[in-house]
């Protein structure tokens, strides 16, 4: 918290806080300057059309058939609806580090066929946002399977989709996904957050 210059527990004057201010604006400028100049010049020399309704409830409908053929353990469909991007990351529901890039090795697309099986996903969109060729879908997948080994159970995840469009297609750069759907009390939360 900021002090005044007489150590009493008034508030920060103006002049303090805009100092503070210039401060965080000089710390975060050159962060913030990288970007502005990528995004304009993906506004530049994008000619494709704009990301409308219409074609947000396209990407949805891939990114649920995409996630249906994942949980059915159909890898090869999955990897026909879905494009990672070079730059992909994952954050699992199951927790940990996340994870970059996708792995198409024959050997890791075997263990994801036979972890994820029978499965089935509906996607509930929350919200979605565009700009430029960037979309994200925020969605709750209603989803079963057997997972693991484990009998058939649902399985819903909040997830996030983070997506660039490529030309005609549109590649996936982020997925975060976590199980909490079902509202869990403070107590829970610690054990999960101790590990």
């Amino acid at each position: 918290m900021f002090k005044s210059a007489d150590k009493t527990d008034a508030p920060p004057s103006r002049k303090s806080r805009a100092k503070a201010m210039s401060r965080r604006l000089a710390l975060s400028a050159p962060l913030a300057l990288p970007l502005a100049m990528c995004a304009s010049a993906g506004r530049a020399t994008s000619d494709a059309a704009p990301i409308d309704d219409k074609a947000l409830a396209e990407l949805l409908k891939l990114a649920e058939q995409g996630s249906s053929a994942f949980m059915r353990g159909d890898m090869d469909a999955y990897l026909k609806l879905i494009r990672h991007a070079p730059d992909y990351t994952l954050m699992q529901p199951f927790g940990g580090p996340f994870s970059r890039g996708f792995d198409r090795s024959a050997e890791h697309l075997q263990q994801l066929a036979s972890y994820f099986q029978d499965g089935e996903t509906k996607m509930e969109l929350v919200q979605a946002y565009a700009s430029g060729d960037m979309a994200v879908l925020a969605v709750i997948e209603w989803q079963h399977g057997k997972v693991g080994g484990l009998p058939d159970q649902e399985w819903p995840l909040r997830v996030t989709l983070v997506f660039r469009r490529d030309g005609a297609e549109w590649l996936l750069l982020h997925r975060h996904a976590d199980p909490l759907v079902h509202k869990i009390t403070l107590e829970q939360l610690s054990a999960l957050a101790k590990g």
